[in-house]
């Protein structure tokens, strides 16, 4: 495999496998294409729309600045924080915060943060872009924005692994006692991805493990053409896009376009650097200590990048956690039927609130 057909569909773990998992080139993009023209301008301005919200510096315990954003009063009754996936930003949650906010209004603050080399946080060395750095990072922002007060975690993806080392690393904080009473997991894993297909037909998927860590490398060695190249393949990255992280064949093309400028703003170099630890990534430990809280496993039936079968196996070692699998979804799931990941998002919220005001102030 030569590098110079990795620009026009690399941008994530969508674009990365881009050409080799949709069938027919030319096709793709006339579709992809074709669905670019049904956009409707006034969802997608929409979606672009920056939110109100307080914004925030958080010092990492290796010197690196995340970017966070605030909404919501510091002295609610519980804070809801989001942390997002690979290749996407604190933008990915925007739907659930909105409903939150009609929800439940002042009654709870919603911390959201860009994860480094992500979003508008600073780049990190490859070095340190590990799960067990992530966790730390979500323990600087508990710790610098969150001081105090009960806290709900919303881990997406690589979020959710995010969550899993913090668990690992801070036990304490998830005990009947500690500051987590509730978890949410949305398409997420607690390790084991080098055996995930990633919707390929099974004469691709048996190389495409040994090939990806070659493409990456050889792609972070060559960042400057391959972003280049990105620009000039979007209409394959849209149909990668689409393809890997969306199931519903009627999913909003104003939501696609979203979430691939979102996967498209991730560097290369920073793909390729995170790559070895998610598929190295193994969680069991961190699950364990989920167990004494309230915990909400979504999965979605038609997830390429971290099947249907990591979610019912986190909630098999956590055996009153909630399991709900959505159907006719993708990898992207929260944005893709957000009403889903909604409802019983917000119940989650509700009984979090509950049992928070039933245990002394902390």
């Amino acid at each position: 495999m030569r590098v110079r057909g990795v620009p026009a569909v690399v941008g994530g773990a969508a674009g990365l496998i881009g050409a080799a998992a949709v069938a027919g080139i030319a096709q793709q993009r006339r579709s992809a294409i074709r669905d670019q023209a049904r956009i409707d301008p006034a969802a997608a301005a929409s979606l672009r729309r920056a939110t109100e919200a307080r914004s925030a510096t958080v010092q990492t315990d290796d010197g690196l600045s995340l970017h966070a954003e605030l909404h919501g009063p510091d002295d609610a009754e519980l804070t809801v924080l989001f942390v997002h996936g690979f290749t996407l930003n604190l933008q990915s949650f925007r739907f659930q915060r909105r409903a939150i906010g009609a929800a439940f209004g002042d009654r709870v603050r919603q911390v959201s943060y860009d994860q480094r080399s992500h979003g508008r946080s600073a780049g990190s060395s490859a070095e340190a872009c590990t799960i067990e750095q992530l966790g730390r990072d979500l323990y600087s922002v508990l710790d610098q924005v969150v001081p105090a007060g009960p806290v709900l975690l919303v881990g997406h993806s690589m979020g959710g692994m995010t969550v899993m080392a913090l668990a690992d690393q801070h036990p304490e904080l998830f005990d009947p006692a500690g500051r987590v009473p509730a978890v949410a997991l949305i398409n997420t894993s607690s390790g084991d991805l080098r055996t995930i297909s990633l919707g390929l037909p099974s004469a691709l998927a048996r190389f495409h493990a040994p090939l990806l860590p070659y493409v990456l490398r050889r792609a972070a060695r060559n960042a400057a053409l391959v972003e280049k190249g990105r620009e000039l393949g979007r209409d394959l990255a849209w149909a990668a896009t689409k393809r890997l992280s969306f199931a519903d064949p009627d999913v909003d093309p104003a939501v696609v376009q979203f979430a691939a400028r979102m996967i498209e703003a991730t560097p290369v170099t920073v793909v390729a650097a995170f790559y070895p630890a998610l598929v190295a990534h193994d969680g069991s430990e961190g699950v364990q200590n989920l167990a004494d809280c309230q915990v909400l496993v979504i999965g979605a039936d038609s997830d390429a990048l971290t099947p249907v079968s990591h979610s019912e196996r986190i909630a098999a070692a956590l055996p009153d956690a909630q399991l709900l699998i959505a159907e006719n979804s993708g990898h992207l799931l929260m944005l893709e039927h957000p009403d889903q990941v909604n409802q019983p998002l917000l119940a989650l919220v509700e009984s979090a609130l509950a049992r928070s005001a039933a245990v002394p102030a902390r």
